[in-house]
């Protein structure tokens, strides 16, 4: 009877929280367009920043475009072209402090796994942000990995 009551109280507990349907990740999505290398846009208009790496600005406002930074945006622009089937994954915080959607991107029809290719292919660094940190590990090595390759912005950028 207690682990009942329990049991009740926490699934009551659960459906009390609301979690925005703007800002939690879809499983299945479509690309709209990509902003620059680490950021875009899919379906119904949500803008995601990729979890746990950072590819050179090429579009922020009041600041030059960095080293690689058209490169790595037109990278993720043609793995991703508009109406690109995607699959998202979140980590433990939703938003960042820009109020952009948190995820880690997959592609539907391959499975490449959109973050670790940016930073495979020297297209981003790592950016561990605690607590999102479910394959920080693996960018780390990947990074690695890059930079020992001297790809993209490792043999590039000063």
């Amino acid at each position: 009877m207690v682990v009942t009551a329990l049991a009740i109280a926490a699934m009551s507990a659960c459906s009390a929280r609301q979690v925005d349907p703007v800002a939690s990740p879809p499983g299945v999505t479509k690309v709209i367009r990509v902003v620059d290398g680490d950021t875009l846009i899919v379906e119904p208009k949500v803008r995601i920043r990729l979890i746990g790496v950072d590819a050179p600005e090429s579009v922020a406002p009041n600041r030059p475009i960095e080293c690689m930074g058209r490169e790595a945006s037109r990278f993720l622009s043609e793995l991703l072209p508009p109406g690109t089937e995607v699959r998202l994954e979140s980590d433990v915080e939703l938003l960042d402090s820009y109020d952009r959607t948190l995820a880690y991107l997959w592609i539907g029809s391959s499975g490449l796994f959109v973050n670790a290719e940016l930073v495979r292919q020297g297209f981003a660094q790592t950016l561990t942000i605690p607590p999102n940190i479910a394959y920080a590990d693996e960018f780390a090595n990947l990074a690695i990995e890059a930079r020992l390759a001297n790809r993209g912005l490792w043999s590039a950028c000063p």
